[in-house]
């Protein structure tokens, strides 16, 4: 954690040796995928725009564990993944996407570590979660595409007042050693450091997440994404549905109904399900 006062400005280092300069076809794809239009300035409201996008068409998802799919935190196999194969991810691949879409349209964009708070407030492991710093010429913006059920826009970064989101109402508190907490409706969701990093530094923490059986994504399967109205969510079998202020759930009856969730409401496809194998469950 660093112990030094927070700079004005936070300069983004190269993603990675393996990191990929997108050319105009990827962007452009890219942007068809979340369909979006190429904005004109990389500025605060293009970003909130690309945001709510983002998490409107590219699924939160686990899928790739319970498949046995590998899962490789450099950014050609992730944009090949998100884009190519129209999938989603978990926050190392979805947030990494993001950054590499947004420093191609001209976002100064940082990766931060994050850990996620747990029950009765224990803190998660070091590289919990991946979050992104985005400077526009209007500000600094904690953005997160990879959080599942969180704030629909970036939030700012420098702002320590509650902040009004569809999402709920979001706070972000400096800690007494330099970091942030990050709080929706008063609750803590994880505590942020502003150190930069690049995407092989979360290698640890999401090998972690994909084999050990105290991650809760290797106990479940997730597969969720924000809607107009609000959220739809298949874990399994259990498609719920959120909305206008509603909640629904039901049991989806058959491989061939689950297949077609996957395809209709998410626009993935696939061949075979993912299941949950029972020695990953906890005792």
């Amino acid at each position: 954690m660093s112990d030094s006062p927070v700079p004005a400005t936070t300069t983004s280092r190269p993603a990675t040796s393996a990191s990929v300069e997108l050319s105009t076809a990827d962007v452009d794809a890219y942007l068809s995928r979340i369909g979006a239009t190429r904005p004109v300035r990389a500025d605060a409201d293009a970003l909130r725009e690309l945001h709510l996008l983002h998490l409107r068409t590219v699924p939160f998802e686990n899928l790739s564990i319970h498949l046995g799919e590998d899962i490789v935190l450099e950014e050609k196999a992730l944009l090949d993944k998100v884009v190519g194969a129209r999938r989603g991810g978990f926050c190392y691949e979805i947030n990494t996407t993001f950054a590499a879409l947004l420093r191609a349209l001209g976002f100064p964009v940082t990766l931060l570590q994050a850990r996620c708070f747990g029950d009765g407030g224990r803190l998660g492991i070091p590289y919990d979660h991946m979050a992104l710093l985005v400077e526009t010429a209007d500000g600094r913006w904690l953005a997160d595409v990879g959080f599942g059920d969180h704030s629909h826009f970036p939030t700012a970064l420098d702002e320590r007042g509650d902040q009004s989101d569809p999402g709920g109402t979001f706070r972000i508190r400096e800690t007494a050693d330099g970091d942030l907490e990050v709080l929706r409706d008063g609750s803590r969701q994880y505590r942020l450091e502003l150190r930069p990093r690049v995407p092989a530094d979360f290698t640890a923490g999401a090998w972690y997440h994909r084999t050990s059986p105290d991650s809760h994504f290797t106990r479940s399967l997730i597969c969720s994404r924000l809607t107009e109205e609000g959220r739809i969510t298949l874990s399994g079998r259990k498609l719920v549905t959120r909305a206008n202020g509603e909640r629904t759930e039901r049991l989806l009856d058959g491989d061939a109904e689950v297949r077609a969730a996957y395809r209709d409401l998410f626009g993935i496809e696939l061949t075979e399900l993912p299941v949950v194998r029972e020695g990953r469950r906890k005792p």
